[in-house]
């Protein structure tokens, strides 16, 4: 082989080498950033506007109900699912929080749930629980975290708030709740299911409440990292629970329409306040699977209310008025 074609070779041979680098090191930064969806974090700063809410329409249930249920001080944390799992010691696979009622477990039936204790000022016997949020550059200090090996590991992050609050319909006026309804929002799943369609929470930072984003946000110095979790607003009218676990409601549309053949109650909203200090890694509890992506956040809900409680919710929102119970 003459120099020339020797250094044609060559040249060729150094071009598809880099070539080769750059695909591995570019598919190397993919992997990453596929199995690791904890690891970056938005600037909320950076972060968009939410739209605005619908305007309200005549026959509007404009009114707010807030619950003070305390924010979990007595340290109510299991790895069971009432609502999806009933019955099924943890089986939820990840650690939740609890405020409300304080019996809430696995084996937890109407007539136990009825009668037990209550975190809520107000005496509301129901129960709203979620997925903890840890740091992990910490260890946790709980017997029963990581103790079913499903790679939840950390300190359990507290509550510095916790807010219940319900609210009306802009398009209507809502229709009470029946007792013992079951409820879920959000997708525990939504990291492989490859689809964003049922993902309904968002983070955020307190200073900056008119900006939420699916992702881990990065907050400015001081403030404190949320979650905001929304339920369905709107019931079929028959069933407290289903086979799914969602089909007996729906969401209502952006202007606040329900589908055809559900009717509006009042919607549950739950915001959760965290101090996280700058730079400090934090995890939301997960399926193994689902790596900890924040997308994959959920809440779950029965309502306990007495009848006569559920009347005095529908008449504050129908009526348009704040209360706080």
């Amino acid at each position: 082989m003459g120099n020339g074609n020797r250094l044609l070779a060559l040249l060729v041979c150094l071009v598809l080498g880099a070539g080769l680098a750059a695909a591995v090191l570019g598919a190397s930064r993919a992997a990453g950033s596929r199995h690791d969806p904890a690891a970056g974090r938005v600037d909320i700063r950076r972060v968009p506007p939410d739209p605005a809410p619908p305007p309200a329409g005549p026959d509007a249930s404009t009114g707010t109900v807030t619950v003070d249920c305390g924010r979990n001080e007595e340290g109510h944390w299991n790895e069971d699912n009432l609502v999806v799992s009933p019955g099924l010691r943890a089986g939820a696979h990840h650690t939740h929080a609890y405020v409300g009622n304080l019996s809430t477990d696995a084996m937890s039936t109407d007539a136990s749930l009825a009668a037990a204790a209550t975190s809520c000022a107000g005496g509301d016997r129901s129960t709203y629980y979620w997925p903890v949020l840890r740091r992990t550059d910490r260890p946790g200090d709980r017997a029963h975290e990581g103790a079913a090996g499903h790679g939840n590991t950390g300190e359990i992050l507290r509550e510095a708030s916790v807010r219940v609050e319900f609210r009306g319909n802009p398009a209507g006026k809502v229709v009470p709740m029946p007792r013992f309804l079951r409820a879920m929002t959000g997708d525990a799943v939504a990291y492989t299911a490859g689809a964003d369609a049922r993902v309904r929470a968002r983070w955020g930072c307190s200073g900056s409440p008119d900006r939420s984003t699916t992702h881990y946000p990065r907050c400015p110095a001081g403030e404190l990292v949320t979650r905001t979790l929304v339920f369905p607003g709107c019931w079929n009218g028959l069933e407290e629970a289903s086979a799914d676990h969602r089909s007996h409601l729906a969401f209502a549309s952006a202007q606040g329409v329900c589908p055809q053949g559900t009717f509006p109650i009042p919607e549950l909203r739950l915001s959760l306040a965290y101090a996280v200090p700058p730079r400090v890694p934090i995890a939301l509890d997960s399926f193994p699977e689902q790596l900890h992506s924040p997308k994959t956040d959920h809440a779950m809900f029965v309502d306990v209310m007495t009848g006569e409680r559920m009347a005095e919710v529908v008449a504050c929102l129908n009526e348009g008025r704040t209360c706080h119970m």
